[in-house]
């Protein structure tokens, strides 16, 4: 069976127009019965040429839960083909936080009516491999342990809220359940080869499951429908202008991205030579601080050079001053030698006169005593002739030097 491709917005938004169907996928995705579902103010938000690759269809939805009680939930589902939606997203789920539209009256407050989003995704997500990822909310103490008294709360709902993530490249032939039967048809893998606009359906995978029929007959409509093949044919000339513009923004990209890592390079060179040129500052500064120590150094060693100097001019003087005295004091000392000498030669000539003088007083002495010898003898011959005074008269004597050489003679 040959229907239109649902990956088209204007497919996903005629196949959501429809109450029922929109009712068998979102049971489908949330796993509940939806008993009644209503498109927000009919909102179909598409966009400009780049917002092409986002489309987004916001539900209000009754649920029945298990123990049959109904509530209203919200529903914001968006359908991305690719992996740079996160930024508008997170706009459109801030735009629903902030809609007053989606409050309403409690037993004491207004609250928040809870929301689920769910993000149809035309790419897969990291290495996350299952096709259809649920994310929920859980309350935990700080044991982390799961808090289920008291909950669900409608404040803590109107903070937070769950997702539903599929990846429509991971549904590759999965009909095992009645979520990937209804996911199926945005299974790209079951395209027509020369026409994208129409997926090949083998019904024998859905024979027993009548809720499907009525998906495949809506989809047989937009196939038939001249309106819905003439936007998707649009969707397609615009999708090759996207493409080709996305091929040249990654182009750009490639060449941006290069030019970031010439530019971190040039960044990474400029902050190793401005660290460079620092460490030479830094190297200058010190080898300045040296050279000024240096200097000072030298001023402190020339002073001290000069003060020595001076000192040692000053001990030179004093040593010429003492060598003119020592000189003054040897021409003293070589006078006095002088003196000496003469005063010796002088000594000597005394000395020589005084033995002389000594041998005229020694031959006088020997005269005398020869002389007193032959005058004693003498006084002994002529002492039986004469009297003292006699022999005093005829010597030329003394009485007295008569009587001495008597007694010397005894």
């Amino acid at each position: 069976m040959k229907v239109a491709n649902p990956i088209y917005d204007i497919v996903f938004k005629y196949l959501m127009e429809d109450e029922r169907i929109a009712r068998t996928i979102l049971s489908a995705l949330l796993k509940k019965e939806v008993t009644h579902v209503e498109q927000r103010r009919n909102e179909y938000v598409k966009g400009s040429l780049k917002g092409l690759t986002l489309s987004r269809i916001d539900f209000g939805a009754t649920v029945r839960e298990d123990n049959g009680e109904e509530k209203l939930i919200l529903v914001e589902m968006q359908k991305a083909w690719v992996d740079t939606e996160t930024e508008r997203f997170r706009k459109y789920l801030a735009e629903q936080y902030g809609d007053q539209e989606n409050m309403m009256k409690g037993p004491r407050n207004e609250y928040a009516i809870p929301m689920v989003a769910v993000y149809l995704l035309g790419h897969t997500v990291g290495d996350i491999e299952e096709p259809v990822l649920y994310v929920r909310q859980q309350a935990y103490d700080y044991r982390d342990r799961p808090v289920t008294k008291g909950l669900p709360d409608p404040f803590v709902d109107s903070l937070t809220h769950g997702s539903i993530i599929v990846q429509i490249p991971r549904l590759r032939g999965l009909v095992n359940n009645k979520l990937f039967k209804v996911l199926s048809i945005f299974d790209q893998s079951h395209i027509e080869r020369r026409n994208k606009q129409i997926i090949d359906i083998d019904e024998a995978d859905y024979e027993d499951d009548d809720y499907m029929q009525p998906i495949f007959r809506r989809l047989l409509e937009a196939v038939s429908d001249k309106e819905v093949r003439k936007e998707m044919s649009i969707e397609d000339e615009i999708g090759a202008l996207l493409q080709k513009h996305e091929t040249e923004i990654l182009a750009m990209g490639d060449k941006l991205r290069k030019a970031s890592m010439d530019i971190k390079q040039m960044t990474t060179d400029m902050q190793q030579m401005t660290t460079d040129m620092q460490q030479m500052t830094t190297d200058m500064q010190q080898m300045t601080t040296d050279m000024q120590q240096k200097e000072s150094e030298l001023k402190q060693m020339t002073t001290d050079m000069q003060q020595k100097d001076s000192e040692l001019q000053q001990k030179d003087s004093e040593l010429q001053q003492k060598d003119s005295e020592l000189q003054q004091k040897d021409s003293e000392l070589q006078q006095k030698d002088s003196e000496l000498q003469q005063k010796d030669s002088e000594l000597q000539q005394k000395d020589g006169e005084l033995q002389q003088k000594d041998s005229e007083l020694q031959q006088k002495d020997s005269e005398l005593q020869q002389k007193d010898s032959l005058l004693r003898k003498s006084v002994l011959a002529l002492k039986t002739t004469m009297s003292a005074e006699q022999i005093a008269a005829t010597l030329g004597i003394t009485a007295d030097e008569v009587e001495r050489l008597s007694k010397n003679s005894l």
